[in-house]
């Protein structure tokens, strides 16, 4: 599909980040947390003054606007998922970059078209974007700043604090924690987790707890494995800094039952679990929801 038509500045513009956005989104896992996908883009694409410009109300860069507006048409035409902070490509997307830069965003656009005559129309009709529409934040803006501030407390919380953090979340989940362990303990276990009192009942749950800089390691994630000798054991691994690649192919590949949670995916089920909290689990890392009228994209 060829535009034959001279683009306006802000759909050229966009043509160009939202293209090298999904090609980064191939190019990393089919998959990025948004302001991880955002500061790639600024790196990969050459953006002019005028792109670069900050909106006077908001603050906010012309060009990480018109990305974020444009997105909605990707996510309409099946080539984005948004979840909870995490961007995914999907086998669309990647299949609509042999499009090209302009003819994949005319094609997302025109799929938001579609998609629009049969919904409230929450945008201006106009092809080319309204100032005043582009420069108002997105949810996606705001929720990453939420949960960006949501990282940062937890960063700050040494590991005894945030191993008390998983266990308080494991509560919530409905399990028993008798067993969270004190502080000078070298390795193994740091919580133990069940679904009756006495660990009678299956799974019982086995945790280990990395709260530092480096991501956890094969060797780490196989170290777990080797304690789940009863039947039964399931093996969490939350580490705040991730998991080598190594390490996650060694999950996906054992034998028994290990599974692995980044911060993202905490505070994720943190954010899911936090009504079943009891007030004194809720004090280690307190939310407050805040509801307001959501435009449908």
């Amino acid at each position: 599909m060829t535009n034959h038509k001279k683009l306006s500045p802000s759909r050229a513009l966009a043509a160009k980040v939202i293209y090298a956005g999904l090609s980064i989104l191939r190019d990393n896992g089919k998959e990025l947390p948004m302001r991880d996908l955002m500061e790639k883009v600024e790196k990969k694409v050459a953006l002019d003054k005028w792109a670069m410009e900050r909106y006077e109300k908001t603050g906010y860069i012309r060009w990480e606007s018109i990305f974020h507006f444009f997105s909605i048409d990707c996510v309409k035409a099946g080539y984005l998922i948004k979840k909870k902070g995490v961007w995914y490509l999907t086998p669309e997307g990647e299949e609509a970059l042999k499009l090209g830069p302009e003819a994949l965003l005319e094609k997302a656009t025109m799929a938001y078209r579609k998609w629009r005559q049969d919904n409230p129309v929450t945008r201006e009709e106009d092809e080319e974007p309204d100032e005043k529409v582009v420069e108002a934040p997105s949810y996606d803006d705001i929720e990453q700043r939420a949960i960006e501030g949501l990282q940062q407390y937890i960063n700050m919380k040494n590991p005894y604090e945030f191993q008390e953090l998983v266990a308080a979340l494991l509560r919530g989940m409905g399990y028993y924690t008798p067993f969270v362990a004190p502080k000078g303990k070298d390795g193994g276990v740091d919580v133990m987790a069940y679904r009756d009192p006495l660990g009678t009942q299956s799974p019982r749950i086995q945790i280990q707890i990395k709260h530092r800089e480096s991501g956890a390691s094969v060797q780490e994630v196989r170290q777990l494995m080797g304690l789940l000798q009863k039947e039964g054991d399931v093996g969490i691994f939350v580490s705040t800094s991730g998991f080598t690649p190594d390490a996650r192919m060694a999950a996906r590949g054992s034998h028994v039952h290990v599974e692995l949670i980044d911060l993202n995916r905490f505070i994720t089920l943190w954010q899911d679990f936090y009504d079943k909290l009891k007030d004194e689990d809720k004090g280690l890392l307190p939310l407050r929801p805040i509801y307001f009228l959501a435009a449908v994209e």
